[in-house]
């Protein structure tokens, strides 16, 4: 006999197991070299491999168009941030994604520079 509650168990706990499954049980390594902002694109000829697992197919798809972000990606797969960051690894390895480091932000300007330069434009154009 079955009840009510039981459909949503099982889809309760098809999701708890998924990202186990989808990382074939591997967890992120102590030294992981991909933050949040990490951006991540397919290489132009991407080596020929064994056949992918539909999400690091998916994966390669959206990252076919330009740089992504590593939560960009979680958020396009609605994948766990944890899971994209394994999955990128893989692929990364395997010479189908590149990554760069995010794009630093600019550095502030001493405030003093900033008066001379409108000194200098002031004195300069009235």
């Amino acid at each position: 006999m079955t009840t009510d509650d039981e459909p949503e168990l099982e889809h309760e706990a098809a999701e708890l197991v998924r990202p186990y499954v989808i990382t074939n049980g591997r967890d992120l390594l102590d030294g992981n070299e991909f933050s949040l902002i990490t951006l991540v694109t397919m290489h132009a000829e991407p080596p020929r491999t064994k056949p992918l697992d539909p999400e690091k197919i998916r994966l390669l798809e959206l990252c076919s168009g330009g740089f992504l972000s590593i939560a960009e990606i979680a958020g396009h797969t609605r994948l766990p941030v944890g899971v994209v960051k394994i999955l990128v690894s893989d692929l990364a390895r395997e010479g189908h994604l590149y990554s760069r480091a995010p794009i630093p932000s600019a550095q502030l300007v001493d405030r003093e520079i900033l008066e001379e330069v409108l000194n200098g434009l002031q004195a300069r154009f009235g």
